[in-house]
């Protein structure tokens, strides 16, 4: 029986995070690549292997290098729950102080691994590197040209114009900014965004890519339809999570607007004004006071949604403790006269 390895509390410095459904015959080189690269540097790491439910070898190979290495943790999920649902289960597990996902299909280089830790040190320090995949190796039709249209999508509506490539699972993410993130549905690719909107400080660097040599690919163009709805989720929860009424209050007002045009026109045309050939249309017989009334009730009916959203807002944040601000530093001015004493 496979030795159940426990987390402790001892930190490491970096948690290499790799999902992987159906991709036996890429664990071994995998794991042999990282231990490899990691093993060169000073840094104490961990590598969290998540099997997203495999139906063929998969799961023996990674019990295989899991036996022979303390420093691998294996998630065996009980059937396929996704790529997001995989990387929250290995950030959930990771107790570096800075996490790095990555795809375990190979075509990620964990040869980019340490220099993706290094340049979150930088001036002004990052709190999240990017991997760019810009020369990318995948064909043009199926997987290049739909991310093109999605990532320039995303950067319009997120407002995160450091990053050219949302797509890329290799990034690295100090561990403190992921700590209160919670991700549903196929939000992976929106994490920096997210963490954006809590203040994060985010920069991006071009990483190697590689060609598929085993395995079939998992991604196809019916995955563009959830990433859109995705999308547009976290496009409210970014700019109206804290004041929901805003957005529901914006639409409500155009709403009221469309209905008091409405009536308006239909009272010209009651007077002849804005009809064929000048006849009058009385008010009772106008089709726009039917559409004015609709539109006046599909105001309130915003409003009273707006209303509700609000509650469950403040639901949300009060039951879990959740602050709708995040701290970077705090600096005490009696420790800062202590300190320039000494």
């Amino acid at each position: 029986m496979m030795q159940q390895i426990e987390s402790s509390e001892s930190q490491m410095d970096v948690s290499i995070v790799v999902p992987l459904y159906n991709e036996e015959d890429n664990v071994q080189p995998l794991y042999r690549e990282i231990a490899e690269v990691m093993d060169a540097q000073t840094l104490r790491y961990e590598v969290i292997f998540i099997d997203d439910g495999s139906r063929d070898q998969t799961v023996a190979r990674l019990r295989e290098v899991a036996h022979s290495d303390p420093r691998v943790t294996l998630l065996e999920f009980t059937k396929n729950f996704g790529q997001t649902a995989s990387t929250a289960a290995g950030i959930d597990q990771a107790r570096g102080n800075v996490i790095v996902p990555m795809d375990g299909d190979m075509q990620n280089d964990p040869h980019d691994i340490p220099a993706l830790v290094a340049k979150l040190d930088e001036e002004p320090g990052w709190d999240i590197v990017s991997g760019w995949r810009k020369n990318r190796q995948d064909k043009l039709m199926s997987r290049r040209l739909p991310s093109i249209l999605a990532n320039h999508l995303i950067k319009k509506l997120t407002w995160t114009t450091e990053i050219h490539d949302f797509g890329c699972s290799m990034k690295a993410y100090r561990r403190e900014v992921l700590q209160d993130v919670r991700l549903y549905g196929e939000m992976h690719r929106f994490l920096p965004a997210i963490c954006k909107w809590r203040g994060a400080r985010i920069t991006e660097q071009v990483v190697n890519h590689r060609a598929r040599t085993a395995g079939v690919s998992k991604y196809g163009l019916k995955r563009t339809f959830k990433v859109l709805l995705d999308l547009l989720t976290v496009k409210f929860l970014g700019d109206y999570l804290a004041k929901p009424i805003y957005f529901f209050g914006k639409v409500a007002m155009m709403s009221l607007g469309i209905a008091f045009l409405s009536l308006a026109w239909a009272v010209l045309q009651k007077y002849g004004y804005l009809t064929e050939h000048g006849q009058a249309v009385m008010l009772n017989n106008s089709v726009l006071v039917l559409f004015a009334m609709m539109t006046f009730l599909m105001s309130v009916i915003f409003l009273m949604i707006g209303i509700l959203a609000e509650l469950m807002s403040r639901i949300y944040h009060e039951s879990q403790d959740r602050k709708p601000y995040k701290v970077r530093n705090t600096y005490l001015g009696q420790q800062a006269d202590e300190t320039n004493a000494a």
